[in-house]
C-alpha cells in the first residue's frame, strides 16, 4: 500500500511540474485516502487529520473544475 501511495504521489507531482492541475487533483486525492485510512497514521493523528482536509480540497476542486470547465 505504500508503494501505491508513493507511486501517486509522484504522478501528482509530476502533473503539478507539467501545470496539469486536474490531473494532479486526481492523483492526490486517493494519495490523500489511502495515507487517512493506512494503520502508519494512527501514531500521528495530526497528519490523519491534515489528509482528510486535503481530501475534502481535493474534491471541492475536482467537482468545480467539472462543474466550470465541462
Amino acid at each position: 500500500m505504500k508503494w501505491v501511495a508513493f507511486v501517486l504521489g509522484l504522478c501528482s507531482t509530476i502533473c503539478v511540474v507539467q501545470g496539469w492541475h486536474l490531473g494532479a487533483m486526481l492523483f492526490s486525492l486517493p494519495f490523500c485516502l489511502i495515507w487517512i485510512y493506512c494503520g502508519w497514521l494512527r501514531t500521528e493523528r495530526q497528519l490523519k487529520y491534515i489528509n482528510i482536509l486535503f481530501s475534502v480540497f481535493y474534491v471541492y476542486g475536482i467537482a468545480r473544475y467539472v462543474l466550470v470547465e465541462v
